[in-house]
């Protein structure tokens, strides 16, 4: 078995997998306070809860965009796994060809959907992937990464609006009943839920004049709240919330085959 780790600002996902499927998956907050140890343990009881055992595991394969946390996962994973684990960046084979200014700047997480996007939906694409900041990335029909956007995410925006405006509750993210709150709470519900897919909405569509007259890009959403905002988001042709994992695994069959 396989396991994948993809560490972001908010969450840290680890997934098991066997073969080509994921088997099962936990989401933990990322805490650049906490040990390789901690890790450890804390993995070590999320193994047995599942009765899996850390022997059958043979390969580790990780993507971070927060630099503290790359060493306490080396760490664990050599400790609780035995493995020294792949980690995606120079020198790991995507087959992604980056378009990008400067290749190094685009963030793992953004590379490891689109390799995944690709092999599962082909080209062109739009994956947006729902974290801590939204990001949207642009894949043509020849598979270059051409870039994206980058704006906040919707927790994060939330989160901006409860610290700057002292009259404002905070609240829920959740779907609100209907778009026009009657209450403070509900308005602010509903300036969040909708706001968001107004948005990534607004976005995509002047993505798309990139196609020119050419084939459509599918868009494909991600990300922890892309199930929750997957009702109203018919602008994604796909959503997809396992695809960095599954983009993960890829890239760690691609180079376990060049080993």
């Amino acid at each position: 078995m396989i396991v994948v780790i993809d560490v972001g600002n908010t969450h840290v996902v680890i997934g098991v997998c066997k073969g080509k499927d994921i088997v099962t998956r936990w989401r933990l907050s990322t805490d650049v306070h906490r040990t390789e140890d901690e890790y450890c343990a804390l993995l070590r009881s999320l193994f047995q809860a599942e009765s899996l055992t850390t022997d059958a595991i043979r390969g580790v394969i990780l993507a971070t965009v927060v630099p503290p946390m790359l060493p306490v996962m080396q760490a664990m994973s050599e400790k609780l796994f035995g493995k020294k684990a792949l980690v995606v960046g120079p020198g790991v084979k995507t087959g992604l060809n980056v378009k990008y200014d400067n290749p190094k700047e685009v963030g793992a997480d953004r590379v490891v959907n689109a390799v995944a996007a690709i092999c599962r939906y082909g080209t062109p694409l739009i994956v947006v992937d729902f974290g801590t900041a939204t990001t949207f990335c642009y894949i043509n029909e020849k598979k270059h990464y051409l870039g994206g956007v980058i704006i906040p995410g919707v927790q994060l925006a939330a989160e901006a609006l409860f610290a700057k405006a002292s009259k404002l509750p905070r609240t829920e993210l959740v779907k609100p009943s209907q778009v026009i709150g009657r209450n403070t709470n509900d308005s602010l519900q509903s300036g969040l839920y909708y706001g968001g897919i107004g948005q990534v909405e607004g976005i995509v569509q002047r993505m798309m004049t990139y196609a020119g007259t050419g084939k459509k890009p599918k868009v494909i959403a991600t990300g922890g709240l892309s199930t929750l905002l997957r009702p109203d988001l018919t602008i994604a042709d796909v959503i997809d919330p396992d695809l960095t994992l599954k983009g993960l695994l890829d890239i760690f069959y691609m180079n376990e085959k060049l080993s």
